[in-house]
């Protein structure tokens, strides 16, 4: 696809163009992130990108405003999931509709955010997911990681009922429902995929995957590496055992409108 064509697919006319905020979490990214928005720009307006600076120690928050973008930053770090859930609500309570979200490390290609986005801005499925693994050049993973993903990937697909290729992938588009429903209680602070997957599931929502050629991380490292994986599978074996009941406990009170509630929002 050239330039051109992105563009006029991601950025049509303002009086007709739908409000996407592209939110990027981010902790310590400094070293990717200007090269990251450098591309992003050419497909996405950078005055509708927020950067959640999940406490970091170095320039990400003052790269970003340089930049144009919308910056919150948590006071310290909360885990990556609460950099999301913060991006979330930040979208419903300035009237961003649609979201989609990409990691700052630089493995996900903002070139394929009008891909990803498509299928959500033509009302045909709910959330889009950017798998590596149907991919023809999956790079970005290591042997490793792909092997980790195998059962999480059956999972994934044994409680959804579909093929789930890549349920840690954190390049994904999703609609206004998506949205709504991952604003309401019960997001994971620290690693949100196949339990978060399940939940849009149960709660209806359409999902797909398409392929994405991820690129390798410059700088930096994974929060799914050295010990953190052992903690990731327990705290996930954990969370879907309790899953079936979580949302339905009657000590776990659902906000029946969660963009008039500011209780699940944190605050930097």
């Amino acid at each position: 696809m050239s330039l051109a064509a992105a563009q006029s697919r991601i950025l049509p006319r303002p009086q007709d163009a739908p409000r996407v905020l592209a939110i990027i979490p981010a902790m310590n990214e400094a070293e990717n992130l200007g090269a990251l928005l450098d591309e992003l720009e050419h497909v996405h307006p950078l005055a509708h990108t927020l950067v959640v600076d999940d406490g970091s120690s170095d320039d990400t928050a003052d790269i970003a405003k340089a930049r144009g973008c919308r910056v919150v930053r948590h006071p310290f770090n909360l885990g990556y999931g609460a950099a999301l859930l913060t991006g979330y609500h930040y979208a419903l309570r300035h009237g961003f509709p649609n979201v989609v979200q990409l990691d700052a490390d630089g493995q996900h290609p903002p070139s394929l955010l009008p891909t990803l986005l498509e299928p959500v801005l033509q009302g045909g499925v709910d959330v889009v997911v950017g798998s590596r693994y149907l991919a023809v050049d999956s790079k970005g993973s290591t042997f490793v990681r792909r092997l980790g993903a195998r059962p999480l990937a059956w999972l994934a697909t044994l409680w959804t009922g579909q093929r789930i290729t890549d349920p840690t992938s954190g390049f994904q588009a999703l609609s206004p429902a998506a949205v709504a429903t991952l604003c309401s209680d019960g997001f994971p602070e620290d690693y949100p995929d196949v339990d978060v997957l399940i939940t849009l599931h149960r709660a209806g929502l359409r999902l797909i995957e398409l392929p994405v050629n991820m690129r390798d991380r410059v700088a930096g490292t994974s929060m799914h590496g050295g010990m953190r994986a052992f903690y990731y599978f327990y705290r996930l074996l954990v969370t879907l055992m309790l899953l079936p009941w979580r949302r339905t406990s009657p000590w776990r009170a659902e906000r029946k409108n969660p963009a008039a509630g500011s209780s699940g929002e944190h605050r930097s």
